[in-house]
């Protein structure tokens, strides 16, 4: 594939094939030339460009370190967690790549359409509510099993955790997130037709010595409303607020106070370092500008109008005759 990168051990095979002629470079060479055809799998619709999945994926590394505080205070034990991944694929293919029994959180984010699911690795809900049970965080997998108050603890806990999705979702979205239904079988879980696109967010979780994934799975029809608002021009554009009468005025009242320094300049020249170094007093230096040209006046270093030198009230002053030509209005 185009833009596929070799290890250094399939270069090292590549090249070894080709000095003992197993493989013929002027075959290479035909291959590379021929048109490349690449299959589309329309059962993989990809519905969501590379920068709306870096979109994605910066708002849950947000949700992440969110998660990684909330989990750490409510625990009272070591909690990482990071994005591990950001994929879009089918449905159907997310709810195979998940444990049979597993934790299913679903949730509702109005005013957006459908419902986002969180699974949570059996390691790692487990180890949570044995820290919230006073344990020491063991993780034990018999998530078939749930009793009615486990299913209270885990679910009560993770509905809290969910109050960070709308804080991590602020920058796109004002959200609402309701823990909606609390599942262990993902076969009992439809929430969107196989086929349909969704976008899969895991996040490496360590609790104390508990390693696990939590995945987020988000569908295409929740996303649709604000698809454009995950491009880059939305994160990068800005606000123009129009500033209050006072506030203007209070603002060209301070730049009416600014001091800028003003240099009337009688000329340049250059001499030789050699000419430098011996300067001594009384020597002079002639200057590029005759006595009857007009002068150069700066404002701030930079050239705005031209002047004539002579005197008032026994002063040495500089009369204004013309302003410089070109540049912008704005800067005169």
């Amino acid at each position: 594939m185009p833009g596929e990168v070799l290890s250094q051990s399939e270069i090292d095979a590549l090249l070894s094939a080709i000095s003992t002629g197993e493989m013929d470079a002027e075959e290479l060479k035909k291959e590379q030339t021929e048109k490349k055809v690449k299959v589309y799998d329309f059962k993989r619709a990809l519905r969501f460009s590379k920068d709306q999945i870096r979109s994605l994926t910066r708002i849950h590394e947000n949700f992440a370190r969110l998660l990684t505080t909330f989990f750490s205070a409510q625990l009272r034990t070591y909690v990482q967690i990071s994005v591990a991944s950001a994929d879009q694929i089918p449905y159907e293919e997310f709810i195979r790549s998940i444990p049979k029994m597993t934790i299913l959180n679903v949730i509702e984010v109005p005013p957006l359409d459908g419902r986002i699911l969180m699974e949570v690795n059996p390691n790692v809900a487990y180890a949570m509510m044995d820290r919230l049970m006073g344990g020491r965080g063991t993780s034990i997998n018999k998530i078939e099993n749930l009793t009615e108050i486990e299913t209270k603890i885990m679910s009560a806990t993770f509905e809290r955790a969910f109050e960070n999705l709308r804080e991590a979702w602020s920058t796109i979205a004002d959200i609402d997130p309701i823990l909606s239904d609390f599942e262990v079988n993902p076969q009992f879980l439809q929430m969107v037709s196989p086929n349909e696109t969704v976008v899969v967010i895991s996040l490496n979780t360590t609790i104390g010595e508990t390693s696990g994934m939590i995945n987020i799975c988000i569908p295409h029809v929740v996303l649709e409303p604000i698809i454009p608002k995950l491009s880059v021009h939305y994160w990068m554009q800005t606000d123009k607020k129009e500033r209050e009468p006072e506030v203007i005025a209070r603002l060209e009242q301070n730049i009416h106070k600014a001091e800028v320094p003003v240099i009337c300049e009688l000329g340049t020249s250059d001499i030789a370092i050699q000419d430098f170094l011996t300067l001594d007093i009384g020597d002079v230096i002639e200057l590029n500008q005759r006595i009857d040209q007009a002068l150069t006046i700066k404002v701030g270093n930079i050239p705005k109008f031209i002047g004539q030198p002579g005197k008032m009230i026994k002063k040495m002053a500089v009369q204004i005759l013309d302003t410089v030509k070109g540049g912008d209005e704005d800067d005169e």
